[in-house]
């Protein structure tokens, strides 16, 4: 069993053993069917290896379990509202989710928060207990806020749980979607290597459950809530607007450092914790403060944690009159430390002192350094100063646009080097490949097979450009049975009497796009008959059949 497998194995199984002995739980497992998993690790594709680990982790689930399946990104590129609740949960459904994953087609985007949300309101979220495992390669790019939505899941929620499967993410890409898990009081579980995934499954399924809790003491009268903080910029301020600080609460272990974790929340929080001596910590963005705090049953407290900080309410335009780009990601450069994890309109509190603010989209860059003081709420627009390009190619000129993913496309600097290469800014995929780029000059490169063709470009910041490339092309499928491989050169020789290799392919099917042009395929077989010359014209636009006997 491959490690994602098992990853996925343990996900479910907590599922179903956290649900023993409690109300029963039914649960819709979300897999991203994006074109990103025709991605490969250790040389395998991670769809294929995504369907054999939820095909595995399925045969251990009791036939009786309640599981649905739901899926996105499998039927349309391109589309935000691609997703499809293929399963409805029910009992003895291994199945059908096996058949299912396996018919799908990986091919579009990832509206992981919208699939989620559909998900948890089938389940009836609001009404019943329920759980959702998302299984994700990449993250949100529809943009949702999976961060928002866990908030929004754990409110409305009966008992809601999302737990996140995030296959082959980086590090500092798995905090932009396990806050959907910790938000729900889920688990995130990093399906990157051996040693995360023997921490997950130690985290999760190995962990002991804890003892039940003895019966109480009879109690004295006391206040429904002893504890009640907020969190202030400076001393003397109010809470700040639109911000969300987190609380959390730890006893007082008497040695100056945390002692058992308590309870936590967010402002406003409420609190209600046995009397004792307490370590209160209050964190917002890049900044935090602390207070020792003494509770008591019959008294409610109300500690105001100074954060000595300021607030940051960004919006990032790609123009000045343009609107926020939720694609844009901004950098900030805090005293002790950097978030990175920022797209689009961005809400984020920092230490009092020197920030620096980077913005980026696409091949565009803007920063500004600031000098904040404590209780200083900045409130502004940062424009990035580009353009956006959508790309794409037709067999000829006028024709109708390739819409395939073999489409590769590279955005060069019009101005070439000394050596007379030109310094290439960014590249793409596919059709519509869509590029935001800083104004001037450019060269927009595509290659297809065995086609290559390039085109200058000019790019004003917060105009729209289109760049149609006519490739002067065709395309050539062969059939030769017992062939063994092909070899096609361009039908004119050089003066040394060689013709130049255009493409080569293997086996007894060979299908490809070329130049418009004159041809000879090289046909070799597998038997010892010799191998066979066939002269063919590719004409643009037009498809060539070759059968070769």
């Amino acid at each position: 069993m491959t490690a994602f497998a098992r990853c996925i194995a343990a996900t479910i199984l907590l599922l179903w053993t956290t649900a023993l002995g409690f109300a029963a739980d039914r649960v819709i497992v979300v897999l991203d069917a994006s074109g990103s998993m025709w991605a490969q690790i250790d040389g395998k594709p991670k769809l294929e290896i995504a369907r054999e680990s939820l095909r595995a982790a399925l045969q251990s689930i009791p036939a009786d379990r309640e599981i649905g399946f739901m899926a996105y990104g499998h039927r349309e590129k391109g589309s935000c509202s691609d997703i499809e609740l293929i399963v409805p949960p029910a009992a003895g459904t291994a199945g059908a989710i096996t058949t299912a994953a396996d018919n799908l087609k990986f091919l579009g985007k990832t509206p992981l928060t919208a699939a989620v949300k559909q998900a948890a309101e089938a389940l009836k979220y609001t009404e019943d207990k329920a759980t959702v495992v998302l299984i994700t390669d990449g993250l949100e790019t529809c943009g949702g806020d999976p961060c928002a939505l866990g908030k929004e899941l754990e409110a409305a929620g009966v008992d809601f749980t999302a737990d996140v499967v995030g296959f082959g993410l980086t590090a500092e890409e798995g905090k932009q979607v396990a806050c959907l898990a910790d938000n729900t009081d889920g688990k995130y579980i990093q399906a990157s290597d051996e040693a995360a995934l023997k921490n997950a499954l130690a985290e999760t399924v190995a962990a002991p459950q804890p003892a039940p809790a003895p019966e109480p003491e009879p109690k004295a009268a006391e206040v429904e809530y002893n504890l009640v903080p907020k969190a202030v910029l400076k001393d003397g301020g109010e809470p700040p607007a639109r911000i969300d600080v987190f609380f959390k609460l730890f006893k007082d272990d008497a040695q100056g450092t945390d002692g058992k974790y308590v309870d936590s929340g967010y402002y406003p929080a409420r609190m209600h914790a046995a009397a004792g001596d307490y370590i209160l910590r209050a964190t917002s963005g890049g900044a935090k403060a602390e207070q020792k705090i003494t509770l008591t049953a019959d008294k409610t407290a109300e500690p105001v944690l100074n954060l000595n900080a300021a607030a940051l309410y960004l919006r990032p335009r790609p123009a000045p009159d343009a609107e926020p780009d939720g694609n844009a990601q901004i950098v900030i450069d805090y005293p002790g430390g950097t978030s990175s994890a920022n797209f689009g309109e961005t809400k984020f509190v920092v230490p009092a002192g020197e920030t620096k603010i980077t913005v980026k989209l696409g091949a565009g860059e803007a920063s500004e350094t600031l000098q904040l003081t404590a209780g200083q709420v900045v409130d502004k627009d940062i424009i990035v100063g580009v353009g956006k390009v959508q790309a794409n190619a037709s067999y000829t000129a006028g024709g109708e646009k390739v819409d395939s993913g073999d489409l590769s496309w590279k955005v060069l600097k019009a101005t070439k080097k000394i050596d007379g290469t030109r310094d290439q800014v960014t590249y793409g995929f596919g059709a519509d490949a869509k590029f935001d780029l800083p104004a001037g000059d450019y060269v927009m490169a595509v290659d297809i097979q065995a086609v290559s063709a390039e085109q200058p470009f000019s790019v004003k910041v917060g105009e729209l450009n289109e760049v149609n490339i006519a490739l002067n092309a065709g395309v050539v499928a062969i059939e030769a049975p017992g062939a063994d491989d092909f070899n096609v050169f361009e039908a004119k020789k050089d003066i040394q009497g060689e013709r130049r290799k255009v493409t080569y392919g293997f086996g007894e099917k060979f299908q490809t796009t070329l130049a418009a042009g004159d041809y000879v395929l090289v046909t070799g077989f597998t038997t010892d008959k010799p191998d066979s010359e066939t002269p063919f014209t590719v004409k643009a636009g037009e498809r060539t059949e070759l059968t070769v006997k």
